[in-house]
């Protein structure tokens, strides 16, 4: 689903907008075309090229290993099944941007004032969701009869 929503997202976007062009959607909030050619924070994209492969290559050899997690995972661990999924599907949906076009297609640009936050994708967003939920419920442990032993307490 993630990988859906994220191509259909950009190419929706890639339609509508030109690129660099801005279109406010509230206060905080503009969609507005970007191509990064590096990671996270635009990070290496002002290289001569070399890094497109290298992330190809980065996020292919990561998803591999998140799969072989996931299908070890017992049946009803979704704490770990869902926030894997949702790293997997955004690294496939920047992948398929690199191959394809050389660069990742980003749209969604989040401000205060005049701080901008690097621009990012529905991608990046589930990158990051699945990260942080992989963080916290890293910390809660849970007892042999299923239920959570934080919760016990």
């Amino acid at each position: 689903m993630v990988i859906v929503l994220d191509q259909w997202t950009k190419l929706i976007a890639v339609g509508a907008l030109d690129l660099y062009q801005s279109i406010p959607v509230f206060p905080g909030l503009n969609w507005t075309l970007l191509h990064n050619y590096g990671a996270a924070f635009s990070f290496l994209s002002d290289h001569s090229g070399w890094q497109r492969w290298f992330f190809i290559i980065v996020a292919f050899v990561i998803t591999v290993a998140l799969i072989i997690w996931l299908a070890r995972l017992p049946r009803g661990d979704w704490r770990n099944a869902l926030p894997i999924a949702l790293v997997v599907g955004g690294a496939v949906g920047n992948v398929i941007d690199r191959i394809a076009y050389g660069y990742v297609i980003d749209f969604i640009d989040v401000y205060y004032a005049s701080w901008h936050w690097p621009a990012f994708n529905v991608a990046d967003s589930a990158i990051s969701v699945g990260a942080v939920a992989l963080i916290i419920f890293g910390f809660k442990t849970e007892s042999p009869d299923g239920e959570d032993a934080d919760d016990k307490a």
